[in-house]
């Protein structure tokens, strides 16, 4: 990982001031919290059910037949997805709740997708939203070798596929965050110093990861592996099948806000500057997509409003809809750049035209 001394531009900060302003003013005169509220209260309840209901049903042997079985897991693929849209994604940037003690707790729903908070706080909150599409900095565009999603990765003959293989490696996303991943990055911060925990020490942390890593695969492995009535090597084909279909609903939805043709790739100097300030930064590098598409937003937390996300971290994702339109107002404005996908597989298609492109 790079030097972060990176140092975003003060030109043109009229527009973040204003847009601000006008976000602010929204707020203030329908006299609501920018946290969230019922509707989110609501979704998480569905989703967590969504989740952790079929386990339970197959824990308690009421689901099992083969077919049960199977539906079983792969239903909780997608819950185990919308958990972390719905939920964990919005306690972590302590947009959830107004209460910072409900964020701290809800931000351990991470555990049951078989994450780690303290790293993914400062993966994500730091070094995603902190700087994005950075070459050396964002994490999120510096995969391994065998994907290239920036311009200024080294360019291999095997990249010229990557449009066709690169699902197949979003399956593996959380595959990795329950095996080597994790403990891989808690070293890695470690060596460069990075606060991942005002309280806790590298030791403490290291502790938990491991406790929460057995605890995880106690209840979503070695139970069923003794419960339920086939083979073990079944049971962990049907666990890693959850993984694969919660990793690439995860995968898709994120890239396909970053990885965008019309996504900019920005360099800092030698210095360490940029040439805008932050927020038209977050408008350069960032697509909104499906901006009409109720249930669809619903579903993944309103993350197909990228844009907004970026600008707002701290506003929880039940408002980005309505904000939304100010948000593009205001940057036409300005005359800044307001990317945005008319529907899901229009943005799934704009990735894969920019899966070929840094592959050729």
């Amino acid at each position: 990982m790079a030097n972060l001394n990176i140092k975003f531009s003060k030109y043109n900060s009229d527009f973040i001031k204003e847009l601000r302003a006008r976000v602010n003013e929204y707020f203030e005169k329908r006299r609501i919290s920018k946290d969230g509220n019922s509707k989110i209260m609501i979704k998480s309840v569905v989703m967590l059910t969504i989740y952790l209901a079929p386990l339970a049903l197959m824990l308690s042997q009421v689901i099992t037949s083969d077919f049960g079985i199977v539906a079983s897991w792969l239903i909780m693929g997608v819950g185990m997805a919308s958990v972390g849209m719905v939920l964990m994604h919005d306690a972590n940037h302590g947009s959830y709740s107004q209460s910072s003690k409900t964020n701290k707790f809800l931000s351990k729903s991470l555990y049951l997708l078989g994450g780690f908070p303290p790293n993914w706080r400062f993966q994500h909150n730091t070094l995603h939203h902190g700087y994005t599409n950075v070459d050396g900095a964002d994490e999120d565009i510096a995969p391994f070798t065998i994907l290239r999603f920036s311009p200024h990765k080294p360019l291999y003959k095997i990249h010229r596929f990557q449009y066709l293989y690169a699902w197949f490696f979003y399956c593996l996303l959380t595959v990795s965050w329950v095996t080597g991943k994790d403990f891989n990055r808690l070293f890695k911060y470690k060596r460069v110093n990075a606060v991942l925990s005002r309280k806790n020490n590298f030791t403490l942390l290291l502790f938990d990861l491991i406790i929460s890593k057995l605890l995880y695969y106690v209840f979503f492995l070695v139970l069923p592996i003794i419960v339920l009535p086939i083979a073990w090597y079944w049971t962990v084909l049907l666990f890693l099948g959850m993984h694969f279909v919660g990793g690439l609903i995860l995968c898709i939805i994120f890239q396909s806000a970053h990885v965008m043709p019309s996504s900019e790739y920005p360099l800092p100097d030698e210095k360490g500057d940029m040439d805008n300030n932050w927020a038209v930064h977050q408008l350069l590098t960032t697509s909104d997509f499906a901006p009409n598409s109720k249930i669809f937003s619903w579903f993944i937390g309103g993350l197909n409003y990228q844009i907004e996300h970026h600008l707002f971290p701290n506003i929880s994702h039940v408002h980005y809809h309505r904000i939304s339109h100010i948000v593009k107002k205001t940057a036409l404005k300005y005359q800044l750049p307001y990317n945005v996908q008319p529907n899901f597989f229009a943005a799934i298609r704009s990735h894969t035209k920019m899966l070929k492109s840094l592959g050729k």
